[in-house]
This record gives structure tokens, C-alpha cells and sequence, in this order.
């Protein structure tokens, strides 16, 4: 250590300007960051796949774990669609429209729908549910 004070603002304690303390070299920490994600990438190139499918069956707890840090903290589920611009009565006219469309279906049950869509099924009796 040196002999020489530190300056510092009397106010807030902070550092002054051009304060010669020493410290980490400029660029440091990024050339750090570039050797760690180059040698990941190399890493993973060549053993990637593997790896996974081993935490996969080894570890599903911390695979899973991953997924979920890679996965955004939220997401906009925002759905628009025709429904959603239409009042309540044109729905109610929406839903009558369909049952209407769909009661022949029902009825007929299961064996008959072909039917019915060509319009061959006898009317009038429901075939039987297994």
C-alpha cells in the first residue's frame, strides 16, 4: 500500500476524479468475458448435444432449470381476435348460429355423421350409443 491518501468528496465518500487507487486495467473485464464465451463456444461445439442429452437423463431437475433462465420473465400474451370486437348479442347470435349447424351432427351420433352431411340419414331416430 502507499503512503499517499486517497482523495475522496467529503459529502458523498466517493472517489474523486483521476484518484490513482489502483484497481482493474481498462478492457479487463471484457477481454475476460470474450475468452469465457469463446471457450464456451468451443466447448459446447464440440460437446454440446451430449452434455445436454446427459443432464437431460442425469439431472432433469437442472435441465429444466436452464429452460426456464433462458425463457423470458414475462411474455404479452395479447390474442385478438373476431370475437373479441363483437357485443354480447352478436355472440349470443354467434353461438345459436352454430348449435343450430351442429344439432343434426349430435343427433345423428357417431355412425350417422357421414351420413347426415350428405343428407342420407333417416331422420327422426337417434342411432344407437355403443
Amino acid at each position: 500500500m502507499t503512503d499517499t491518501p486517497i482523495a475522496k468528496d467529503e459529502a458523498t465518500g466517493r472517489f474523486l476524479t483521476g484518484n490513482i487507487g489502483g484497481g482493474r486495467k481498462p478492457g479487463a473485464r471484457n477481454k475476460l468475458g470474450e475468452a469465457f464465451i469463446e471457450a464456451l463456444h468451443d466447448d459446447f461445439a464440440e460437446n454440446g448435444v451430449a452434455a445436454i442429452q446427459t443432464v437431460r437423463s442425469e439431472k432433469p431437475d437442472q435441465y429444466l432449470k436452464v429452460i426456464a433462465s433462458l425463457l423470458p420473465k414475462e411474455m404479452n400474451l395479447n390474442v385478438t381476435d373476431a370475437y373479441s370486437e363483437m357485443s354480447d348479442d352478436e355472440l349470443i347470435e354467434r353461438i345459436r348460429d352454430l348449435s343450430a349447424s351442429f344439432a343434426p351432427l349430435l343427433a345423428g351420433g357417431n355412425g350417422d355423421a357421414a351420413k347426415l352431411i350428405e343428407g342420407t340419414a333417416s331422420e327422426g331416430k337417434p342411432s344407437k350409443v355403443h
